[in-house]
């Protein structure tokens, strides 16, 4: 918590120069923006990993594959690195992915 008083609609600091608070505003659609756009790349991945899990039930494959996991979080790492992201962070994140994918492959192999 601060000792600024905040505005309910802006969120900032009251007496903020006006000039900042426009660049704020400005920067902060653009990240509500790149987490509609993260939200919906992530719909799009579900759609394909479902495939892939009904894929594998169809054909008694086991609903993980810790090479293809090995090799994608080595890839992203990599991704994250050109990026100038953490691969650390990178990596945390597409675990929790995968993790959730292999949840979903094995609830479809039990359905």
């Amino acid at each position: 918590m601060t000792d600024h008083a905040t505005t309910p609609d802006a969120g900032t600091p009251e007496g903020i120069d006006d000039a900042v608070r426009a660049e704020l505003t400005s920067l902060r659609e653009s990240i509500d923006n790149i987490d509609a756009a993260v939200v919906h790349m992530l719909a799009e991945r579900f759609k394909a990993t479902q495939r892939v899990g009904r894929l594998k039930a169809e054909h008694k494959l086991p609903p993980a594959d810790p090479a293809r996991e090995r090799d994608q979080i080595k890839r992203l790492r990599e991704l994250a690195a050109g990026a100038h992201l953490d691969p650390v962070f990178a990596e945390k994140f597409l675990t929790f992915i995968i993790a959730e994918v292999i949840r979903h492959h094995e609830a479809i192999a039990r359905a």
